[in-house]
């Protein structure tokens, strides 16, 4: 597996990550214990080495999930968790409260120490000043050696960097969802900090094999309250899917392959984390690090985005929230 460096500050990890809230939360029947520890291993086995969960998963299940798999590979991974978002507490990012979030997940991910914390979600009732500070202060403990924003904007970020080094932002990006490009890009590409996209594949919508008569579980997948995945959004976003299918047939490769290829050659310092819950969803997306994307794909991919007009906005913003800017 080929390496990434995030931005500046000395973190490498694999050139993909893999997201493991799907395997206990928010897209579905959460997996059985056994069967999620063995997908984590695989994933370990076939070159990943960076994982990415957050309290807010299950909630809490997923860390221990994640804690479990990864405990007799820990000097070997780099795991990433998040604080301040959750069903029972809200949006909070209290000083005292990012410790005892800190403190929970140690346990829970069976470790002494998280490599990379992020907050989950900016709060607008605590200045980041004081977050980057807190942050800052694990860090100087040993309790946390980087520090991460999710879904923050760009002017967020620069005050934040200026108290803590931000050593990598994950906001929602793919080849349908295009909003950091516009300012938070180029303030992570000037700060020399690392870009992780989720929802990479477009929460699945990229893989080709959501149809308008997809039915999702309102009490297990969050898609189904995401604008983008009503059965008219679908039928008016499947030209994105067309489009990509046409370019992974000529080069024998598949939907995903092109997706995660395309993040890939935006910029050096990107690394997706798409969200793999089977194995064979595992061996799909790791092809995706050795395809290569010539100027002429690149070129034929923005012309036909060109022509998309996408319906329905990325997300629900009363379930998830939205960045600030």
């Amino acid at each position: 597996m080929k390496t990434r460096k995030l931005g500046n500050s000395g973190l490498e990890v694999s050139a993909l990550g893999m997201g493991a809230m799907n395997l206990s939360f928010g897209t579905g029947k959460a997996a059985d214990i056994n069967d999620g520890i063995a997908v984590i291993r695989s994933a370990f086995e076939r070159g990943i080495n960076f994982f990415d969960t957050a309290e807010a998963y299950g909630p809490y299940t997923n860390e221990e999930l994640l804690g479990a798999a990864l405990k007799p590979l820990r000097k070997d991974v780099v795991i990433a968790t998040k604080f301040g978002m959750i069903s029972d507490t809200g949006i909070n990012s209290q000083p005292a409260h990012i410790r005892k979030v800190v403190e929970a997940s140690l346990k829970r991910l069976q470790t002494d120490y998280i490599d990379l914390l992020y907050q989950h979600r900016v709060d607008p009732n605590v200045p980041i000043e004081d977050v980057a500070g807190t942050v800052r202060d694990l860090i100087s403990e040993g309790k946390v050696k980087y520090f991460g924003l999710s879904e923050a904007g760009a002017e967020t970020v620069r005050r934040a960097h200026a108290v803590q080094a931000v050593s990598a932002v994950q906001n929602q990006y793919s080849i349908w969802t295009r909003e950091p490009e516009a300012r938070v890009l180029p303030v992570c590409e000037e700060l020399g900090i690392g870009f992780v996209p989720w929802a990479p594949i477009g929460t699945g919508f990229l893989t080709g094999k959501i149809t308008p008569d997809t039915k999702f579980d309102s009490d297990t997948d969050l898609r189904a309250a995401f604008p983008r995945f009503t059965p008219e959004a679908i039928r008016a976003n499947m030209p994105v899917v067309e489009l990509l299918t046409k370019i992974a047939d000529r080069k024998n490769a598949t939907p995903v392959q092109v997706a995660l290829a395309w993040l890939l050659a935006q910029k050096p310092f990107i690394v997706p984390i798409p969200g793999m819950d089977k194995i064979e969803y595992l061996e799909d997306n790791i092809k995706s690090v050795d395809l290569e994307l010539s100027s002429k794909d690149l070129h034929e991919i923005e012309d036909g985005l060109a022509n998309i007009t996408f319906k329905g906005a990325r997300l629900n913003e009363g379930l998830l929230g939205l960045s600030e800017e």
